[in-house]
């Protein structure tokens, strides 16, 4: 059993749908409490890298992410009960509305018993506001629903008439009035926090445009058991360089984690900014927006230069959506904007006007069995042979390849570390 902080508080906060403000309110939440003083650690649930950053931002702390699937429950609960040891407050912002998906936010909310939160847009509703509530509150029995929030509140009259709908056992938590301007997004979501130059300004309106409820109390956390076996020394001495910058930069914490708890030493490295590789038994590219860095990336040509020896020498490299798209032949933008690559890869991409994938995924290697997620806009064109194929465990159709060339592992599919450590190891091992 896990010790917690003392009166360490946490909340799940959901919405009906996506688009209601999860991301956007749990980051001025976070802001908010941290301007009072507070510890504040963040948790995302589902695989999403762009949502963490600007909450990380906000936290002041790294954001992991906690999932029955992608992560497995006994994983999700050590992630936490390590946060709860430090921390005042653990804000976990769902994915999509509060039942949606298998395993759902409300799943995760009920199997560690952590109240709810929802977010809910009243822009367009009245009354109706608290029949939302109401449905939400009570479609399962095993979700507490600590409250709502009224999000793009149009008037002082309009917030007052919400809050007097609602039932006398749901609370209203808090009330945001409609913004005038949004966080930016872009294809992939919303845009980098290292991107954001006024951030900072941003969360500090929205915090002081938040009204809380003086008479709202956090929930204290319940006592969290956990069972944790450390990882074998797989990778002892093995130095990784790791891709870093604002094209690659679509990264778990928990990957870096396992790495370093099996022993890696870890190098980052920019292939926009850097001429050679660092000094490194292994490379991993992860996934992020080399298509907005086209002309910067296939200029450096002494880099490029590098990976090809350090590939020919039948060296690691793990290279994941983005980072495969860096080692194929040429990479074209939305626009049709086309420059060389890497040319490691005989294949050929181009960056599509919408998704072309969206899904969990699971793949088996071997015997061993892998699990991540895919979400891209590119399209690859390949007669590369596929070692492996992904699938989703909600039936979706999407099913992304594997591919290998040498000690070359190259997939769209984003890969969660700690879901198989062991394949990990092997892909990077020299």
């Amino acid at each position: 059993m896990a010790t917690l902080s003392p009166g360490c508080a946490a909340l799940v906060i959901a919405a009906p749908a996506s688009g209601q403000g999860k991301t956007t309110l749990t980051a001025t939440l976070a802001w908010l409490y941290r301007r009072q003083g507070k510890s504040v650690r963040v948790f995302k649930v589902g695989p999403d890298f762009l949502d963490p950053m600007i909450l990380e931002y906000a936290s002041g702390q790294p954001v992991y992410q906690l999932d029955l699937w992608m992560i497995g429950e006994a994983e999700s609960r050590r992630l936490l009960a390590e946060a709860a040891q430090s921390t005042d407050v653990i804000l976990i912002e769902g994915v999509m509305g509060l039942f949606d998906g298998t395993p759902s936010t409300a799943d995760l909310a009920a199997t560690l018993s952590i109240p709810v939160l929802a977010i809910i847009d009243a822009s367009a509703m009245a009354q109706t506001f608290a029949a939302v509530a109401y449905g939400l509150a009570h479609y399962r029995q095993d979700i507490q629903l600590a409250g709502v929030l009224a999000n793009r509140v149009g008037s002082p009259r309009h917030a007052d008439m919400l809050i007097k709908a609602l039932p006398a056992d749901i609370p209203h938590i808090a009330v945001m009035p409609r913004q005038a301007e949004s966080l930016p997004s872009r294809h992939l979501g919303l845009v980098q926090a290292s991107e954001l130059d006024n951030l900072s300004q941003q969360l500090n309106r929205l915090a002081d445009s938040l009204t809380l409820n003086p008479d709202f109390v956090l929930p204290e956390l319940k006592a969290i058991p956990t069972v944790h076996k450390p990882l074998a020394k797989a990778l002892a001495g093995v130095r990784i360089g790791i891709a870093k910058d604002a094209a690659f930069a679509f990264i778990y914490q928990a990957n870096i984690d396992c790495l370093i708890e099996m022993g890696a030493e870890i190098v980052y490295f920019s292939p926009l900014t850097d001429a050679t590789l660092p000094d490194v038994d292994s490379l991993y590219l992860p996934g992020g927006y080399p298509e907005l860095h086209l002309q910067t990336l296939s200029q450096n040509s002494s880099l490029i230069s590098e990976i090809q020896q350090h590939i020919a020498a039948h060296k690691p490299v793990l290279a994941e959506c983005g980072g495969m798209l860096f080692l194929c032949q040429t990479l074209a933008d939305k626009d049709g904007n086309q420059a060389p690559m890497c040319g490691v890869l005989q294949a050929e991409a181009k960056l599509q006007k919408r998704f072309t994938a969206l899904a969990l995924q699971s793949v088996t290697i071997g015997t061993q069995q892998i699990r991540g997620h895919t979400y891209h806009h590119s399209s690859l064109q390949t007669a590369l042979e596929a070692i492996a194929v992904g699938s989703c465990p909600n039936g979706n159709a999407v099913s992304e390849a594997v591919y290998q060339h040498q000690r070359l592992t190259a997939s769209y599919i984003h890969f969660y570390f700690n879901s198989c450590p062991e394949l990990v190891a092997q892909w990077f091992h020299p």
